[in-house]
C-alpha cells in the first residue's frame, strides 16, 4: 500500500492521448516582431530624449538581472515538461547561493559554482522523492522545499560565518566572506566601436549599437553558459528521442509507460536537472552579482522565473523573452529610474493602442475598449507628469509580471499531465 503525505492527493494522470503541440511562430514572424520593437523603441527614445532606454549600460544591467530569472524559468521548464510542478525553485536557488558562497570563499569560485549546482540538485531530489515516489501534492512539496531551504541556510550561515576566520574576513550570520570573481569576456575592438556609435544618438543606428554593445561588454562566463544551456535545452527536449520521451511523461505518462518508457526515471532526471539549473541561478547571484552569499538575495526570483516560464508557454524561446523583459524592467530602477520609466509610458501607450486595434479587429469589443481606455489613461499620465514616483519605479518588475501574465493567459497551454499523480504500472 502506497503512503502519501497529504489528505487530498492530486488527481490521477489522464489516460486519454495527449493533445498535439501547437506550432510556434515562424522565423520570419519573429524577425518582423523584433524589427518592429526596435523601431518603436528607437522612436520613443528620440521623442522623449531618454537615451537610457536602450543604452549599453541599461542592456548590460538588464542582462545581468535576467540571467538568474532565466535559469530559474529554465529549471521550471525541465521539471514541468516531465509533469512535475516545481514551486520549490526559490528554495533551490537559495541552496545554490549558500553553496556557491560557502565553497567559493574557502577555495575557488569555480568550485563554488559546482557546489551551488550540487546544492540545487539536492533540493531537486528532495522534491522528486516527495512528489514522484510518495505522491505528495506538488505545490505542498514545493512550499516545503522553500521553507526548508530558507531555514537550513539561515542556520548554516550562523554556524559557519558568525565567528572564527570567516568573521575576520567579513562574514557574519547573514552573509559569507567575499569570494574571488569569475572572469568576464569583452569582444576586443567591437565593444569600443559600438560605444563610439552609441554616443552619436543616431536614430536606430545608435540604438542597435547600444543593445549589441551591452551584450558583448564585460560578459560573465556564467551568462555565456546560460545562453548555451537555453540552446542545448531546446535541442535536447525538442530534437532528440530523449526529449520526446521526457515530454511524453508530462503529456501522458500512462501512454508513455505502455510504450516502454521508464516514467519514474525520466521524471527524476528532469527534476534533478531542474534543481541544478536553479542552483546555478543562485550561484550567479552569489558569485557574479554580489561575490558573497547574502541572506534573502534571491528576492523572489524563483517565482518570477516561473512567471517567465508561463509567459513563454513552456518553451525556451518565449521563456528567454520573458526573462529579458523582467530583467529590463528591474534594471530601470538602477539607472535614472523615474525619468526612464516615464519615457517608457509612451511606449506602453503605443502597445496598448495596438492591442486595442487588434482586439477590435478580432471582434473582441470589450477587451478592445478596455485596452483603448487604458491607453488614454496612460497617455494622460505621461502628459501631465515629468517623472514617475520612485515608489512605483521600485514596483515596476512586479507590475510587469502581472500585466504580462494577464495579457498572455489566453494563449497558454501547459503540459496536460503537469502536477498530476502517476503510479508505476498504470499503463500496463
Amino acid at each position: 500500500m502506497t503512503a502519501t503525505m497529504t489528505d487530498t492527493p492530486p488527481p490521477a494522470a489522464p489516460k486519454a492521448p495527449g493533445a498535439p503541440q501547437r506550432s510556434g511562430r515562424s522565423l520570419g514572424q519573429v524577425l518582423m516582431i523584433v524589427a518592429g520593437a526596435l523601431l518603436l523603441l528607437a522612436a520613443v527614445r528620440m521623442i522623449t530624449d531618454s537615451n537610457q532606454l536602450d543604452s549599453s549600460g541599461q542592456v548590460a544591467a538588464a542582462l545581468g538581472l535576467a540571467v538568474p530569472i532565466g535559469l530559474a524559468g529554465l529549471a521550471g521548464l525541465w521539471s514541468e515538461r516531465a509533469g512535475v510542478v516545481n514551486i520549490g525553485l526559490e528554495g533551490m536557488m537559495i541552496l545554490g547561493t549558500f553553496g556557491a558562497g560557502w565553497v567559493g570563499w574557502q577555495s575557488s569560485p569555480w568550485l563554488g559554482l559546482l557546489c551551488g549546482v550540487g546544492f540545487g540538485v539536492l533540493g531537486g531530489l528532495v522534491h522528486a522523492v516527495a512528489t514522484i515516489t510518495f505522491g505528495v501534492d506538488h505545490i505542498v512539496s514545493g512550499v516545503a522545499v522553500n521553507l526548508l531551504a530558507l531555514g537550513a541556510t539561515q542556520y548554516l550561515a550562523k554556524l559557519f560565518f558568525a565567528d572564527g576566520t570567516a568573521a575576520q574576513e567579513g562574514g557574519n550570520p547573514k552573509q559569507s566572506p567575499p569570494a574571488d570573481s569569475l572572469p568576464d569576456v569583452t569582444v576586443p575592438g567591437l565593444s569600443d566601436g559600438l560605444a563610439s556609435l552609441e554616443k552619436h544618438h543616431w536614430f536606430l543606428v545608435s540604438d542597435l549599437a547600444g543593445i549589441v554593445g551591452g551584450l558583448v561588454t564585460n560578459l560573465s562566463v556564467i551568462t555565456i553558459v546560460a545562453v548555451l544551456l537555453f540552446v542545448g535545452s531546446w535541442w535536447l527536449l525538442w530534437r532528440t528521442p530523449f526529449g520526446l520521451r521526457l515530454r511524453s511523461c508530462g503529456e501522458n505518462p500512462v501512454a508513455a509507460e505502455s510504450l516502454g518508457v521508464n516514467v519514474y526515471r525520466y521524471k527524476y532526471a528532469a527534476v534533478a536537472v531542474s534543481g541544478g539549473l536553479a542552483g546555478l541561478g543562485g550561484a550567479f547571484l552569489a558569485l557574479v552579482t554580489s561575490h558573497t552569499y547574502l541572506e534573502g538575495q534571491t528576492a523572489g526570483r524563483g517565482y518570477i522565473g516561473l512567471a517567465a516560464m508561463i509567459f513563454g508557454n513552456w518553451r525556451p524561446g518565449g521563456l528567454a523573452m520573458g526573462a529579458g523583459l523582467f530583467g529590463y524592467s528591474d534594471a530601470l530602477q538602477l539607472r535614472n529610474g523615474g525619468v526612464t520609466v516615464h519615457a517608457l509610458l509612451l511606449l506602453l501607450v503605443v502597445l496598448l493602442a495596438l492591442l486595442a486595434g487588434w482586439k477590435l479587429y478580432k471582434k473582441a469589443v470589450v477587451q478592445g475598449v478596455v485596452s483603448a481606455v487604458m491607453a488614454v489613461l496612460v497617455l494622460v499620465w505621461y502628459l501631465l507628469t515629468d517623472e514617475v514616483p520612485s515608489d512605483f519605479v521600485g514596483a515596476t518588475p512586479y507590475v510587469v509580471t502581472l500585466l504580462v501574465l494577464s495579457l498572455s493567459a489566453q494563449r497558454l497551454r501547459m503540459p496536460k499531465a503537469d502536477g498530476m499523480r502517476y503510479r508505476k504500472g498504470q499503463g500496463k
